[in-house]
């Protein structure tokens, strides 16, 4: 399975993310936690600079920067094994340099939830940045307050979980990524991929059965 998760920042792709990966043993490529470990233990400060600029204005980062930020790890795994991309492409020319690459796609899956919603979940968001494990203030709080799991390490508030730049990232997800849902639906309908959109409105246990029911149906026909 060659799996892309779509859908507005906050919509919950972390989460089902780490699901997916974990139970079907795909490489779980993470977008946003390369680029925040880039920040992290990069070194150009004229770089971290600018994409720190890009990310506390919640504007997308422009390609020829993702590109080489994320290269190495995108156009170097093993795609025999399967795969999930969270977070990319986010545009139409993004998803051409897949294409390009001959990184084949199946199974896209949209997760949706109202924008009122989504803005009280990143409120709310809380993540273990070592191992990128993300919390909840009320939906999935973790069992000692601010604090992780299982390491007990702090948990983090994102920088740019407020409302300011949450409104602008909704704005540019409107943009940028919305046409590439239609450019999706489109080689769904030729029967090129899988294409799902998942109400991601129930509690993650129910989520996480429809998510698994659609993968399941999807290996059964491949079988």
């Amino acid at each position: 399975m060659r799996i892309i998760l779509l859908g507005p920042p906050g919509v919950g792709k972390g989460t089902y993310a780490r699901f997916i990966s974990e139970k079907y043993n795909l490489i779980n490529i993470s977008i946003g936690d390369i680029i925040r470990n880039f920040l992290l233990n990069n070194k150009n400060l004229l770089l971290t600079n600018k994409l720190n600029k890009f990310i506390h204005k919640g504007v997308m980062i422009p390609d020829d920067i993702i590109f080489n930020i994320v290269k190495t790890k995108l156009f170097n795994i093993n795609y025999n094994k399967g795969f999930l991309l969270d977070g990319f492409p986010r545009n139409i020319l993004q998803a051409h340099i897949l294409k390009k690459e001959k990184i084949n796609i199946n199974i896209i899956l949209e997760l949706y939830i109202p924008n009122t919603e989504i803005i009280q979940r990143i409120i709310g968001r809380r993540i273990h940045l070592p191992s990128g494990r993300i919390y909840h203030t009320i939906l999935n709080p973790p069992k000692i307050k601010d604090r992780d799991d299982i390491t007990g390490e702090k948990l983090i508030t994102r920088t740019d979980d407020n409302i300011i730049i949450i409104n602008n990232r909704l704005k540019e997800y409107s943009k940028q990524t919305k046409p590439l849902i239609k450019y999706y639906k489109k080689e769904f309908l030729k029967n090129k991929i899988l294409y799902k959109k998942i109400y991601n409105t129930l509690p993650i246990v129910d989520v996480q059965k429809q998510i698994d029911n659609i993968l399941q149906s999807f290996k059964i026909k491949k079988i």
